[in-house]
This record gives structure tokens, C-alpha cells and sequence, in this order.
């Protein structure tokens, strides 16, 4: 078969991209029966596109990556030149790996469209702030389901919830799961880089790490308001809360400044750490050196940052609003994120208790080694027959 890709995404470096990146390079490498085509609307990052696959760069005024933003959109010529490129004939599949960069199409191909998640749908106040921006996305994803042969999902628990959202027939909605990279793994003798030491991660003391963007669905307030109450006692001086992404340039909704002025006005300044975009080399190192991730979001399609601590040897504090409980077991404790008590609960057994952190760790890693990219692949490989064969 020819199966056509947008691959649109490829340079977003948030969960869009890094599940677009993981996935469809496994998918390339074992499918030897399939030919690919990845539709990009940019050459930036274009070296790391397997080799195997055939690309059709699309001429557009602005990336998907850049445009497709909490407070902009596509313009309408750009959809069209990508909707055009992708309806041409000789493709019997088409895939998206996420409806976020979805466009309708034109042909008699089979598609087959991931959804994430909908936290979109259950907190868009949070996630797209303007009333264009939430109409917008309720038609493309309408539009998206409208056109799905296939509706895949990255676990069973946001399968559940999209069954319980969009009153989809269950029987077209499959669950193709997702790792953590191979990149994130147990490191030896981890050391601070050069750059983390000068932001003042030196690996002495304990470290509560939390990584992802500064979207209000994530919660982030009351683990600062937990953190600053943990902070001000004598058996938790040492502590320090490190919080990793993106703030400067995001192109999703984010209130970066809202929790900074939290920071400055609990006067626990001189403990919190913004370190920015963390390229995974990075990443890894600190995840190795942290005594605990925090994950405290209202919801959680997957969770990849927490699969990623887990396979560094980070036990994980998690929101119960997600697959994670399932995922990972024993090698996270679960709170409601309705329920800051428990995360201070969970805060203190962690950080007061080696050996229940060693019981983590250990738990956390077996669970993370069984979650990978090519098993992933595989479970689309088999979708992509299924759906061809329709």
C-alpha cells in the first residue's frame, strides 16, 4: 500500500511531536510491506526523517508547528495547499497522527485519525482562551471524526473518555499505546551539565521535578502552594522544586506568568528553578538526579513525562485522571487533583522515605521497560491492514 502521512507535527516539541516522531520512526522501520509519504510544511528537523520514507514538502506562509497556536490558526490558503497536497490520487491510507493538525481531504483513501485526548473538550477554557480558538477546534475535530475510517488513542483510559465525550460507536476506536525513548534509561554516575549546574541543579539535596508546559489544565497551582507549606519546615530544607518547559516561545495556552508571580509572592524564590526547554539529553540527567516527578494535571491523556521519569528511576506523584495508575502501578503514588491535601500526603512520604522510594524506583523501571515504541508500531501496523481490508 501507499499511505500518505501528515507529518505536519514533526517539529513541535511538546507531546504532538514527540509522539509523532517516536511512532511513525518505528512504524517506517518495521512496515517493509508499505510505502510512506510524510507531507511537512517545514525543513527544519528534516534530518532526523527515516530514510525510508519519501517526503513532499507542502509551501506554506507559516509551519502548522508555529501557526497552529492558543491564540492564532492556520490560514485558510495554507489548509487548503496541505488538504490539496493529501487528496491526490494514488494513496490507499492516509494518517493523522493527531487531529490537532488535521485537515479534511478529498479522496477515496482510508483514514485513520488519532486523538489524544479531550482535554480540549473537557476544560477548553483552560487549554484555547478565545471563543475563535474553541470554535475552531470543535469544528476540526468534528470534521476529523466525520472523516475516520479508524479513531486511534493513546490509552485505554482516553479511549474510555472519548467514547464517554463523543458517543462514538466503540467498535472505531482503537488504542495504539506509547514509551517512552529510548533516550530516557538508568544512568550510572549521573552528573549536573554544565548548563543545569548553572541553573543551579547540582544534584545535592532533594529535588521535586515537574515537566511540561504551563497550560492552566495542568495544575500547577496548588503544587506550588504544597511545595512552599513543605518548604518552610526545617525537615524539608534541602528541597528544591524544579519545573521544566517551555515558557518563552509556547505556542500553546500557558500562564508562565501566574505562576511566577505565585513563586515570588510565597518568597520561595530561591527554591523553585524555571529551567525552560530541556533538550532530552538533559532531561535525562536531571530525571536521574531528581528525588521525585510531579504530575498533578486535571487530566492526562497518556502521561508521558511520568513513563519517562520512571524509566530513569524516578518515582512519580501523579493525577488519578489518567492511565498512569494502570501504566505504571506501584511505581507512582495517585492523587485527585481536586484534592491538594493528598498531594501534600504523597509529597511527604516520598521525600521523607528512602526505602519507599527505592520500592518506586524499582517498580516504576520494570513498568516503563514494558511500554515500547515498537510494540506501539506494531499494534498500528495491525490497524493499518485491518482498516485496508474494510
Amino acid at each position: 500500500m501507499k499511505i500518505g502521512i501528515d507529518a505536519t507535527c514533526w517539529q513541535n516539541n511538546r507531546g504532538y511531536g514527540r509522539h509523532a516522531r517516536s511512532l511513525l520512526s518505528a512504524l517506517v522501520r518495521l512496515d517493509v510491506d508499505n510505502q510512506y509519504t510524510f507531507f511537512m510544511d517545514s525543513i527544519e528537523g528534516m534530518e532526523t526523517v527515516p530514510s525510508e520514507v519519501k517526503v513532499q514538502v507542502v509551501r506554506t506562509s507559516l509551519p502548522t508547528a508555529i501557526a497552529a497556536s492558543s491564540t492564532g490558526h492556520r490560514s485558510a490558503r495554507d489548509m487548503a495547499r496541505m488538504s490539496l497536497a493529501m487528496s491526490g490520487r494514488g494513496f490507499d491510507l492516509l494518517l493523522f497522527p493527531t487531529v490537532y493538525t488535521f485537515v479534511p481531504v478529498f479522496s477515496r483513501a482510508k483514514k485513520v485519525v488519532i486523538i489524544h485526548d479531550v482535554i480540549a473538550e473537557n476544560y477548553s477554557h483552560l487549554t484555547l482562551p478565545s471563543t475563535t480558538a474553541r470554535l475552531l477546534w470543535k469544528v476540526k475535530v468534528a470534521l476529523g471524526r466525520w472523516q475516520a475510517d479508524a479513531i486511534v488513542t493513546i490509552s485505554d483510559y482516553s479511549r474510555q473518555e472519548i467514547l464517554r465525550r463523543f458517543k462514538i460507536a466503540p467498535e472505531r476506536i482503537f488504542v495504539v499505546g506509547e514509551a517512552s525513548d529510548p533516550a530516557f534509561r538508568l544512568l550510572d554516575h549521573p552528573m549536573p551539565t554544565p548548563r543545569l549546574d548553572a541553573l543551579g541543579v547540582t544534584g545535592n539535596g532533594r529535588s521535586v521535578v515537574y515537566v511540561g508546559g504551563f497550560s492552566p489544565h495542568k495544575n500547577l497551582e496548588p503544587l506550588i502552594s504544597v511545595f512552599a507549606k513543605l518548604a518552610s519546615q526545617g525537615a524539608f530544607s534541602d528541597a528544591r522544586l524544579i519545573m521544566v518547559g517551555e515558557y518563552e516561545k509556547e505556542i500553546f495556552h500557558s500562564y508562565f506568568g501566574t505562576i511566577k508571580k505565585q513563586v515570588d509572592e510565597l518568597g520561595i524564590s530561591d527554591r523553585v528553578i524555571f529551567t525552560g526547554y530541556l533538550p532530552d539529553e538533559e532531561l535525562v540527567v536531571l530525571l536521574n538526579l531528581s528525588t521525585v516527578l510531579v504530575l498533578p494535571s486535571l487530566m492526562e491523556g497518556f502521561g508521558l513525562p511520568a513513563v519517562e521519569a520512571a524509566a530513569c528511576g524516578c518515582p512519580v506523584i501523579a493525577t488519578t485522571a489518567s492511565p498512569l495508575p494502570k501504566l505504571l502501578g506501584e511505581g507512582g503514588l495517585y492523587v485527585n487533583p481536586a484534592e491538594p491535601k493528598e498531594l501534600e500526603a504523597a509529597l511527604i512520604r516520598v521525600l521523607e522515605s528512602e526505602g519507599l522510594r527505592r520500592h518506586m524506583r524499582q517498580t516504576g523501571l520494570a513498568a516503563a521497560r514494558r511500554l515500547t515504541w515498537d510494540a506501539a508500531a506494531e499494534q498500528m501496523i495491525n490497524l493499518i491492514q485491518k482498516v485496508a481490508e474494510q
